[in-house]
């Protein structure tokens, strides 16, 4: 049986006889590289189409391969639990008490019987619990719930964020970002816009367009405020007021604002932010499998967030090189209504981009659905691979059918409708068809075992048990939204500074309750701009920095040792928010020589403190880019390894295949001389035989005695029979040939195969020795370029205390 432990290959189960209803023992493996052309899975309830995909997600982080999953139903919540060591009480917090109930046991017993069971099952799939904790151990596993705090919360909308340059340099990319960015929002307010018909739809785009040309990102409350009060003339040919009246845009932007007030909308803006590249690595390099359950969500809040993930993803990936290896997987369950055959909801248009076009990046496409009919299958053909299970109906089949057929056209391959269609007739439960593109036929095959504990969907409260187990860690007083001691005591109106002092206002950032005090309180924003130069590396770098100091109580030498240097700059406003209150300025700010000083000792805390973090890989002779942290490096060298990997396989394979032909050719040769030998034996045996009759019967009816001539014919029939004899042992030393050849053959396949598993194992990411270094800016080129009193908003709450309002 051969070994289904390679990197680079998923074991999904076994090859299936449909006539017999048996598996064969060989393991069905599935290239990894193969899924770069996209998957599609499809099957009823019960077909066990989702410990199918399970099992695949499970084979892809064993492999090290990281993946985005979108669960609308709550089962991909199964693949944390996970117990290598399958004890009885692993189980049973997981148990439905009613089943046990239905089967007139304890949940005790029940708990014993499903952990037998997974041992069981394991061990006839030719797997054991070790197996299960190499995958436990080889990514992390995160149910993010966006939302709800039941999961990791993500925070969706603190702001549309800038695309970056690749999708702002692309035309049609960029219209298509802000295409679905703005769909998403408006279906989200209950608001259906065609993008060339509605005002609403045209208005927020162009908003988001200008913005993002300029480099800005957009939050909820500038958008609300742009919306009211737009910072350009004309939409199209138009003046803005013509095109949109002030008292129509007023109330659109009181629409938005009550969805942003509305109690249930605090959870899309808090949490982790939505980055695709933290979703698939953690910051050390380690791959991920985030899975994100969207069952809580209403139909609306479903459609926004799979729109704002796909746009995200499809921005990702056009930051990424390109590559023929798998990088990454997206999987979505239950994909009905996302990707319909005639209508064009929001999320079909970066789906299609998706399938079209991140073949090229390594990103891997896996659907699934219960009901072929519910999907796009244009658009669908596109995938390369296809598992097919049992479906309900002729009508499935018969689309199911015409998704294959378009698929193989467009792989320029074969299609035998009707052998394909007696092939669905025939699948039973966890029985497959595997149509690849890539291989000379389809193949019918049963679905392993899985790895982890398939309980059913899991519910909020046991999402959070999982994620949030008690004594985890609360979130600190620096997070946004967090409660800081501070009196608003001081609180007063806004002084008066000489004109000589620069002062800003940062935008406040969360819902305001109605009745709530803004108080703003004094801070500091630098905008600098550092110069790091090892020219031995080839690195000449400029930085643009922003450095932030969110509250200034006092002036001193070390008051830059607490701010917050950030990559991007900071959104400021000229105008602060009416009504607010402002906290007492430190007297030494109400001087304008003394920003001078800080400026000075800016530069001096960036010149000690400040440094470009990077890494060389010398093995590769490659360092790391600008702002690309070890682990995403790490993530990069490794992907370059599974490139050299695959490389070298193909290269191994094409080597070999000549080899293994001439041998194939050999062996035919062989055969045939075997079957020659054995026709001239039997050819001789025959007519020896038939002259020996010929001479008996002769002298037994012919004479009345046996002349000379019969007795020579006779000697001459037995020496002929001695020649056939002799013959006979040229057909075994024929037959021994063959065996031979067969040996030569079984031992040059073997070689081949462990040298492409050492190829495989030798492409291990963890060998890779990193150098750090870290660049001092130059101090020559150390600029301030601004600097600012920079008001930062608080909210006064009960109890005397301020929270953080942005």
């Amino acid at each position: 049986m051969r070994d289904f432990e390679g990197l680079g290959i998923f074991y999904l189960g076994r090859p299936y006889d449909l006539d017999t209803r048996k598996t064969q023992p060989e393991p069905l493996l599935y290239d990894a590289k193969d899924l770069t052309t996209h998957a599609v899975c499809v099957g009823m309830t019960g077909s066990g189409k989702t410990g199918l995909c399970l099992a695949l997600l499970e084979e892809a982080a064993i492999d090290g391969i990281p993946a985005i999953a979108i669960d609308p139903k709550g089962d991909l919540g199964n693949l944390l639990l996970t117990f290598p060591e399958l004890r009885p009480d692993d189980f049973r917090p997981w148990l439905d008490p009613a089943a046990a109930t239905r089967q007139q046991i304890t949940v005790d017993q029940l708990a014993e019987r499903t952990a037998e069971q997974w041992r069981t099952g394991l061990a006839d799939w030719g797997q054991d619990p070790a197996r299960i904790a190499r995958f436990a151990n080889a990514v992390e596993r995160t149910i993010y719930t966006p939302g709800s705090s039941a999961g990791v919360p993500l925070a969706v909308l603190r702001s549309f964020a800038a695309p970056p340059k690749e999708i702002l340099d692309d035309v049609d990319a960029l219209r298509e970002r802000i295409a679905g960015s703005v769909a998403g929002l408006l279906a989200l307010m209950n608001i259906e816009a065609d993008p060339l018909r509605s005002r609403e739809h045209i208005l927020i785009a162009t908003l988001l367009e200008e913005a993002w040309r300029a480099g800005r990102g957009v939050d909820l409350n500038a958008l609300i405020r742009q919306i009211q009060s737009p910072p350009i003339d004309r939409i199209g040919a138009v003046d803005v007021e013509s095109f949109f009246p002030a008292k129509d845009r007023f109330a659109l932007a009181m629409r938005l604002n009550n969805l942003l007030a509305s109690p249930g909308f605090a959870g899309w803006m808090q949490g982790e932010p939505l980055d695709i590249q933290r979703l698939l690595y953690t910051p050390a390099g380690k791959p991920r499998l985030s899975i994100l359950s969207i069952a809580h969500l209403s139909d609306a809040e479903r459609m926004f967030f799979v729109t704002m993930l796909l746009n995200e993803i499809v921005a990702w990936m056009r930051t990424q090189s390109g590559t023929s290896s798998l990088r990454a997987i997206l999987y979505m369950d239950e994909v009905f209504g996302f990707f319909p055959p005639s209508a064009n909801p929001p999320s079909k248009t970066p789906m299609l981009t998706l399938l079209k076009q991140a073949r090229a990046f390594g990103l891997g496409v896996v659907l699934a659905t219960q009901n072929p009919v519910d999907l796009d299958y244009k658009g669908l053909a596109n995938a390369g691979t296809w598992l097919v299970g049992r479906l309900q109906t002729e009508r499935d089949k018969a689309r199911l059918l015409d998704g294959l057929e378009g698929a193989s056209a467009s792989a320029g391959a074969k299609f035998d409708r009707a052998r394909m269609q007696k092939i669905l007739a025939s699948l039973g439960d966890r029985v497959f068809l595997m149509n690849n593109v890539h291989e000379d036929e389809p193949v019918v095959f049963q679905s392993r075992w899985v790895l982890s504990f398939l309980r059913g969907p899991l519910s909020r409260e046991q999402i959070h048990a999982l994620i949030h187990p008690p004594g985890a860690k609360a979130a600190t007083a620096d997070a946004p939204g967090a409660t800081v001691t501070a009196t608003t005591s001081d609180a007063a109106p806004r002084p008066v500074l000489p004109p000589e002092i620069p002062e800003m206002f940062i935008p406040v950032g969360v819902a305001v309750p109605k009745g709530t005090t803004i108080v703003y309180r004094p801070g500091l924003c630098a905008a600098v701009r550092l110069h790091f130069v090892q020219p031995s590396n080839g690195i000449d770098v400029w930085r643009d920095q922003t450095v932030c100091l969110p509250v200034v109580d006092a002036v001193s030498d070390e008051i830059w040792s607490a701010a917050e240097v950030r990559a991007d700059p900071l959104e400021l406003e000229s105008q602060a928010e009416a009504e607010a209150r402002f906290a007492a300025l430190p007297v030494e700010l109400c001087r304008p020589k003394t920003f001078a000083q800080l400026a000075a000792s800016l530069k001096n805390h960036l010149y000690r403190n400040q440094r470009l973090p990077l890494w060389k890989c010398a093995e590769f002779k490659e360092t790391s880019k600008l702002g690309e942290s070890e682990g995403d490096f790490r993530v990069r060298l490794a992907h370059r390894l599974n490139e050299q990997r695959d490389a070298d396989v193909e290269k191994l394979r094409a080597a070999y295949a000549a080899k293994l032909a001439a041998l194939d050719e050999r062996k035919r040769k062989a055969e045939q001389r075997v079957e020659k030998e054995k026709s001239q034996v039997a050819h001789q045996k025959w007519q020896t035989m038939v002259t020996v009759g010929q001479s008996v019967l002769a002298a037994l009816l012919g004479r009345k005695r046996i002349s000379a001539t019969t007795i020579n014919r006779v000697g001459t029939s037995v020496r002929s029979l001695d020649r056939a004899s002799r013959e006979s042992q040229d057909v075994a030393h024929a037959e021994e040939n063959v065996d031979a050849i067969q040996q030569q053959y079984t031992k040059l396949d073997a070689e081949c195969q462990t040298k492409i598993e050492q190829l495989r194992q030798s492409a291990n990411p963890e060998r890779l020795e990193l150098e750090q270094l870290d660049l001092q800016p130059r101090k020559s080129d150390l600029a301030v370029t601004k600097l600012v009193l920079a008001w930062t908003p608080w909210l006064a709450v009960a109890g005397g205390k301020l929270e953080r309002g942005w």
